[in-house]
């Protein structure tokens, strides 16, 4: 059910204007990345995961992709193990929490992870368990100015918005100097 329903949602999204308020889904920022997620696609393929829908350039000009879904796929292929950054979903299955997170966190990267569940327990769990820099519960690509976004392990350096940004860009420094004390 959950495969269909991500078929379903990303056949409705069709590739459009960045610059149409109502575009859910534009083009590659250039055509190094569009052949890169293309040959991602491929891979993904090659080493036998279902290409669900999607796959394809979208149209005869621009870097808009389809937006793809795999099923069937397994931790050791390559769309599995990196970042994409691409209209590419990938579909793996779990038994339990645990082994979930335990397989999410057997990467180089942790740039974000997501879960949606009512159930607080688990939430903790997750949030509490995943080695990535941002943790979506119930929502997933909302970011607010004031919150600091950025990755673990090979997924960025520093942080990005709030406080924390300011960080890549101030050296603090300490100076402490003793002066002659005069009590009067």
């Amino acid at each position: 059910m959950f495969v269909q329903k991500s078929k379903e949602l990303a056949a409705s999204r069709i590739p459009s204007d960045p610059f149409d308020p109502s575009t859910l889904h534009g083009p590659q920022i250039d055509d190094i990345q569009f052949n890169k997620i293309l040959a991602y696609i491929e891979k993904g393929q090659e080493e036998g995961a279902t290409l669900e829908v999607g796959g394809n350039r979208h149209g005869i000009s621009g870097y808009y992709i389809e937006p793809t879904v795999f099923s069937n796929v397994t931790d050791d292929m390559t769309i599995a193990r990196e970042e994409i950054f691409g209209p590419v979903q990938s579909i793996l299955k779990f038994s339990t929490l645990e082994e979930a997170i335990q397989r999410a966190n057997d990467t180089q990267y942790g740039l974000a992870a997501g879960i949606i569940t009512p159930d607080n327990d688990k939430i903790i769990r997750f949030t509490q368990g995943m080695r990535t820099g941002t943790v979506y519960v119930n929502t997933f690509l909302y970011l607010a100015p004031q919150c600091p976004f950025g990755g673990y392990k090979m997924s960025g350096h520093g942080r990005e918005l709030g406080e924390d940004a300011i960080h890549d860009f101030v050296e603090i420094k300490t100076v402490i100097m003793a002066t002659p004390v005069k009590n009067s």
